[in-house]
């Protein structure tokens, strides 16, 4: 049986993204700059009327996935398509990537695959309308034991964590992985998510997972607090390993009681797509190489930057260049 450095689950959405002018937006009746979630007959119109359409894997804990392969960990992602056009472009553009999709294809889904119809302004906004349609089904069906019990890393995408089935899912799997030998973690994703399922969030963080990651909100959702430093404190008594990226202010770590504190070097970010997810795959990848904390750290700084430099929520440059560059490999 094959043993992977880091195994992700998480929604598997395909991004397609076209140009188009404020006379667009208003026609179809987009909301310019925000992120929407939308019906199935909605998507269908939308993605009809896209001219010129690039189309990319996408999925936050997928683009962390892919940002680890690129850095060089032997990766797999878990997730859902149909056995459609998107579907099977998402299955090869994956595996095409180095990423193992250990998922076929569903050819009897109810439900299309799911896609985000990203509409890019002259000025640079970006109005998302997001369906997510077969891939929040996920169960435990989904998940092969041989590949969650034979992960060093497994890395859950809080998303699928409003599904009772995906609740589960993610139960079965941390534990595969932990049984194995190998650490299980979360990014929250969502402070409304937590919202809704918070008794849960907090069983799962205290009974099932090794390390967390999430921003600032989503760390002082986890305890109705407006206080940051009482929010780590309290997820750190719960979790081993903390891991709070706070924007321009840096990054905190917390291991139990020491904390560490990683300052950021201030940028103007051409898209902040995906700042998140491959500051995920930057600390990671230090992690599963046996990196010290603050290096870990570091090295998810330098993911994050590169990817708020363009536009797009993967790599576009070699990161291990960049981190050579900066001592940390």
């Amino acid at each position: 049986m094959k043993t992977y450095e880091l195994v992700g689950i998480g929604n598997a959405v395909v991004d397609v993204i076209t140009q188009s002018d404020d006379g667009f937006l208003s026609r179809m009746g987009i909301e310019k700059g925000i992120m929407q979630l939308i019906e199935q007959d909605r998507a269908e119109l939308l993605y009809a009327a896209m001219n010129g359409r690039v189309q990319t894997p996408g999925g936050s804990v997928a683009n962390t996935i892919a940002g680890a392969g690129a850095l060089g960990l032997d990766t797999a992602f878990i997730g859902r398509v149909r056995d459609d056009a998107l579907g099977q472009f998402y299955a090869e553009a994956m595996n095409g990537s180095g990423i193992d999709f250990v998922n076929p294809p569903v050819p009897d889904g109810d439900l299309p695959t799911s896609r985000s119809m990203i509409f890019v302004s002259p000025d640079g906004e970006r109005s998302m309308n997001t369906y997510l349609g077969i891939s929040t089904g996920l169960t435990s069906a989904d998940v092969p034991p041989d590949v969650s019990g034979n992960a060093r890393l497994m890395f859950l995408e809080g998303y699928l964590f409003d599904h009772d089935a995906g609740k589960t899912a993610f139960r079965e799997a941390a534990r595969a992985t932990r049984a194995g030998g190998g650490l299980a973690g979360i990014a929250i994703s969502d402070p409304f998510c937590v919202d809704r399922h918070r008794a849960d969030f907090l069983s799962l963080i205290q009974n099932d997972l090794d390390f967390v990651i999430g921003n600032e909100a989503e760390i002082r959702s986890l305890f109705e607090t407006d206080d940051l430093d009482d929010a780590l404190n309290r997820t750190a008594a719960m979790c081993p390993l903390v891991v709070c990226t706070r924007s321009g202010d840096g990054v905190s770590v917390m291991e139990g009681k020491s904390r560490i504190d990683v300052a950021v070097e201030r940028i103007t970010p051409v898209d902040a797509t995906g700042a998140g997810d491959q500051f995920a795959a930057g600390f990671l990848y230090g992690l599963a190489n046996g990196r010290d904390l603050q290096t870990s750290a570091r090295i998810g700084c330098v993911c994050a930057a590169e990817v708020i430099s363009h536009i797009g929520p993967r790599p576009e440059t070699d990161l291990r260049v960049l981190l050579r560059d900066k001592g940390l490999i």
